[in-house]
């Protein structure tokens, strides 16, 4: 038997009898005609009411959204869930949302005028739609629960909410199980649609894969491939791994032992946007990253770069050759610029440190390169301050661009031990800057 719609007129007539007794004083008594998963919101909610304060006066300036979109570990899978669910969505006038595991709106992505009018309820990046904040929504309650919920309209603890309806599920950690955040999609009645459970739960399960495949493919694991049977023998092979050099200049090279080869500007930017968009970019996205106005670009000529690029590259490392349908490396080389990420997240400030000789691909406009090097430098930035060693920090103070960066400055000042001959400089930077004020 068919489960009814939560957008149906029936339990809809439930919720706003439920919201009747609310207002009349009657507290949670009507809250029984609810479905199950939306009472036992709503009894969470009536806890929270008194001391919940509005969506709208909670969301993030842009800089501590930067900062928490650049932790969030779901920043390594947006390309799953756009090119599984962006399109879907946007067709149907839909949102699409990514939260944290606060429930906090890290990415919120749709058709401008239907994102417009969410603004009228703070559904934007920044927002808490938490169970704390907002009462009953898909996003919070999937939180709470652990898998996914589905509200209608009027089923929204509070009414600013009641003309829209949204699907939320939860992607876990794969090795640990841990709430990562949850993905939700918003709108009208179609929100709520069966299939649209379906969708959400499928676009998690892939991107829960490609999660588990970083975790895996990540681990620190530089071994010989000889084993030790062989080790009489005269020569002793050895596993040599192709590295992907974007921080080092203005150019960009691919380096395996001794071999070495450089790579033109545009065959660098389509090297790094396929080794950090794993899961597979189609021509359109790739012309989007790499063009400021992609609607004068041609994919002919993505083309011919590509076949180019094949060409190069299959001379130095047939692994490495771009695979079509979507545009994808089979194998990802060994990049410089993803180590700073990957020593960070083991809290290795050293090894991010060693990684990280200057901004990645520095003279590329590219929007996709702009981002991924705005995201290095804003995560090893907020690694140094957050736990950088004095040491560390006037390490990082050796790059230029941030030796005019007042807040890493003073944290450093206020970690120099007070001998410290390094003092003196820091003083002199901080006076400097103020000078030109």
């Amino acid at each position: 038997m068919a489960l009814m719609s939560p957008a149906s007129l029936a339990l809809q007539r439930r919720a706003l009898a439920a919201h009747e007794s609310l207002d009349t004083g009657a507290g949670a008594e009507g809250a029984w005609q609810l479905r199950d998963v939306v009472r036992e919101s709503w009894l969470r909610s009536l806890e929270y009411k008194d001391a919940s304060a509005s969506n709208a006066d909670t969301v993030l300036s842009d800089q501590d959204l930067r900062v928490l979109r650049m932790a969030s570990p779901l920043r390594l899978v947006l390309p799953v869930f756009d090119s599984l669910l962006l399109e879907p969505t946007r067709d149907a006038k839909l949102i699409l949302a990514i939260g944290d595991p606060s429930g906090r709106l890290l990415w919120v992505k749709g058709e401008s005028q239907v994102l417009r009018e969410a603004e009228s309820m703070a559904f934007v990046p920044g927002a808490d739609w938490s169970e704390r904040t907002v009462g009953t929504s898909a996003p919070g309650t999937a939180l709470v629960t652990g898998g996914g919920v589905q509200v209608a309209g009027a089923e929204h603890f509070d009414p600013i909410a009641h003309r829209w309806s949204c699907t939320a599920v939860p992607i876990h950690a794969p090795d640990t199980g841990e709430i990562l955040g949850v993905i939700d999609i918003t709108g009208g009645a179609d929100a709520v649609a069966a299939h649209s459970l379906a969708l959400l739960k499928a676009a998690v399960a892939a991107a829960e894969s490609e999660l588990r495949w970083h975790q895996e493919h990540f681990e620190p694991t530089r071994r010989s491939i000889a084993v030790s049977a062989a080790r009489s023998a005269p020569k002793l092979e050895t596993f040599e791994e192709t590295e992907l050099l974007v921080t080092r200049g203005s150019g960009a090279e691919l380096r395996r032992g001794e071999r070495r080869v450089e790579l033109s500007a545009r065959h660098a930017e389509l090297l790094v946007l396929l080794s950090w968009h794993r899961h597979g970019l189609s021509g359109e996205q790739l012309v989007e990253l790499l063009h400021l106005n992609p609607d004068a670009a041609d994919l002919g000529t993505l083309r011919a770069e590509l076949v180019r690029l094949r060409k190069v590259i299959s001379d130095f490392d047939e692994s490495l050759v771009p695979r079509s349908r979507p545009y994808r490396l089979e194998k990802v080389p060994r990049c410089d610029a993803w180590e700073v990420i990957k020593a960070i997240e083991s809290g290795d400030l050293d090894g991010a440190l060693n990684n990280y000789l200057g901004p990645v691909l520095p003279r590329s406009v590219a929007p996709g390169i702009g981002e991924i090097r705005d995201e290095v430098f804003a995560v090893l930035r907020q690694a140094m301050l957050q736990d950088g060693s004095d040491g560390q920090l006037i390490r990082f103070l050796e790059l230029p661009e941030v030796q005019d960066d007042e807040e890493v400055l003073g944290t450093a000042l206020q970690v120099l031990p007070a001998r410290s001959p390094h003092r003196a400089l820091v003083v002199a930077a901080l006076e400097r800057i103020e000078s030109r004020r």
